[in-house]
């Protein structure tokens, strides 16, 4: 089963996965139930905000015209005639040196233009009622909170795909959105290969290893927007993979399989490829890690064949498997998003192909910076429990110094990048 492969660019095969890309359905659920989901639908303003003038602290409201003269050495006495909480509305009618008490939020009472703060005048009663000295003088509209200075009514707020987050879902409510429209969430099987694999209980033995990929390809799943279907482990067996896979396929809006894409006697997602009709979009990726990366596609569906080296693995499905998750749910920003910052440390190894270096990012000074974590190693798993980004190297060099300019892909970020990082031209390097 040793086949001869022509790896093609980064670039070249986040297009062809991108290529089969497809929305997904719409579901409308509860507002309880929204956090950590992607509106399906842009978020819309259907009132102003605030929707009446409003007090934005505890004060009185009174007309500007009458302050004109006032100041420490002739301060001026106005009659109090009415006072309201916040959702109260005054029935008065504020007129010539007159005052009504406010409290935060409430409505501007008709005739009033402006509020003064509490503490700044002096309160007091007497037999002819309550009277408030002040000492300086106001301007029409101070101290208020205007109709629609936030918000006006229809205008657009939040754009479909995002994701829903504290803030984002006081706007829901604040709209009467009760029922959120959400993005129907992708079902990825799973799907981990080889005969050295254990589960997480499993007592260690010569020659075998816990399966970590299954478990990290499923977290990813789930920061990515979606859900995962697991379909266990498999030993080395041609036909018992084939029959997983084509089950899986089935039943799942995307498949991926860790392990079994290289070139040995006993990686046999090639052969189940040809096997089961799949289409080879590509199954070598000119980076470090990762480079025997596959995916083949059939009847519109993807199947992804990931490294069985967790970092190769985890970046494959950063790259390639993630964006095809966000656009489904309708992000518009479905890659990861790109700064540019410095390198912290030097990194002397050569790089023919593209590589991904997990990383951290540190700030300093003002500056954004990044060093790697732990071993650069397609086969090591410490370094991922750090990692907050992925340092990109172009190939074709002879290494980086520190303070060298590079590109850094933000593995956490919600806000993504409408392109990949290569498009975005965000890099000069």
């Amino acid at each position: 089963m040793v086949e001869r492969r022509k790896p093609i660019w980064v670039k070249e095969a986040i297009e062809q996965v991108m290529g089969y890309k497809i929305r997904g359905e719409k579901e409308l659920i509860s507002i309880d139930d929204c956090d950590g989901r992607y509106l399906a639908e842009p978020l819309v303003a259907d009132h102003d905000v605030p929707p009446f003038d409003r007090s934005p602290y505890d004060g009185f409201a009174l007309r500007a015209e009458d302050t004109v003269q006032a100041s420490r050495d002739n301060p001026l006495n106005i009659r109090v005639i009415d006072e309201i909480g916040a959702g109260q509305v005054s029935n008065k009618n504020v007129g010539h040196m007159e005052a009504v008490r406010i409290m935060t939020g409430a409505q501007i009472p008709i005739g009033a233009d402006c509020v003064i703060m509490l503490e700044l005048v002096q309160e007091e009663k007497s037999d002819d009622g309550t009277f408030i000295k002040i000492k300086r003088s106001l301007t029409p509209g101070e101290n208020i909170s205007f109709r629609g200075e936030d918000t006006i009514k229809g205008s657009p707020l939040i754009n479909q795909g995002v994701l829903i987050n504290p803030g984002i879902k006081a706007l829901l409510a604040t709209f009467g959105y009760s029922k959120v429209t959400v993005g129907k969430r992708p079902v990825i099987g799973v799907i981990a290969t080889g005969s050295e694999l254990l589960q997480p209980e499993d007592e260690l033995v010569p020659g075998k290893i816990r399966n970590s990929n299954g478990f990290m390809i499923e977290s990813q799943i789930i920061r990515a927007g979606g859900l995962y279907k697991r379909y266990g482990s498999f030993a080395d067996d041609l036909e018992a993979l084939q029959n997983a896979i084509e089950t899986a396929m089935a039943e799942c809006d995307v498949v991926i399989t860790t392990g079994g894409v290289s070139v040995g006697d006993y990686d046999f997602l090639p052969e189940i490829y040809k096997r089961i009709g799949a289409n080879l979009l590509f199954n070598k990726i000119a980076m470090r890690p990762g480079s025997v990366t596959s995916c083949g596609e059939k009847d519109g569906k993807l199947l992804f064949g990931l490294s069985g080296n967790p970092s190769a693995c985890y970046i494959g499905f950063e790259l390639f498997v993630r964006p095809i998750i966000r656009y489904w749910l309708r992000s518009e920003r479905p890659f990861l998003r790109c700064l540019q910052g410095t390198l912290n440390i030097d990194f002397p190894k050569p790089n023919p192909f593209s590589r991904f270096v997990r990383s951290q990012l540190i700030y300093k000074d003002g500056k954004i910076y990044a060093e790697p974590v732990g071993l650069d190693k397609s086969g090591v798993v410490t370094s991922l429990a750090w990692a907050d980004c992925l340092i990109v190297l172009p190939g074709g060099t002879r290494g980086f110094q520190q303070a060298d300019q590079v590109d850094i892909l933000l593995l956490d970020d919600q806000q993504g990048s409408e392109k990949p990082w290569q498009e975005a031209k965000l890099s000069k390097l």
